[in-house]
């Protein structure tokens, strides 16, 4: 049976969560325009993630990503993220209609992308066109 105190413990969970789950959403870096030329120009693979706070996919996503970025295969990826909701201009740059898209470039070339994925497998694959 629900009392009060359960009510108010649940209440705070969920505060804590809504509060945590935009820092866990994404943990690169925020898009920065010399910086991606930057990269783009050095050869680099680069990883654009278009998120939004409020996303179910992209908190889905976001510890698949972390996972794969830490691993010495993709040291050397450059993550940018793009917020869904606060840079409309470079969702148009990036031709990108959705939250949880993914871009992965080699250099300037662009070499895949993906939308609403989360199978760790195929989040890997696209990775590794990068590289």
């Amino acid at each position: 049976m629900l009392n009060k105190r359960h009510l108010l413990a649940g209440l705070g969970l969920t505060i804590a969560l809504a509060i945590s789950a935009p820092l866990a959403a994404f943990d690169g870096k925020p898009f920065d325009a010399k910086a991606f030329e930057d990269a783009q120009a050095a050869s680099k693979p680069i990883l654009v993630e278009v998120t939004a706070p409020w996303c179910p996919i992209c908190k889905a996503q976001a510890p698949i990503l972390s996972r794969l970025k830490s691993e010495p295969r993709f040291k050397e990826l450059v993550s940018f993220g793009v917020d869904f909701d606060a840079q409309k201009k470079l969702l148009k740059t990036f031709n990108a209609q959705k939250q949880s898209t993914l871009i992965v470039f080699k250099g300037k070339q662009e070499v895949g992308r993906s939308t609403g994925d989360t199978n760790a497998a195929s989040i890997e694959a696209l990775l590794a066109k990068a590289i």
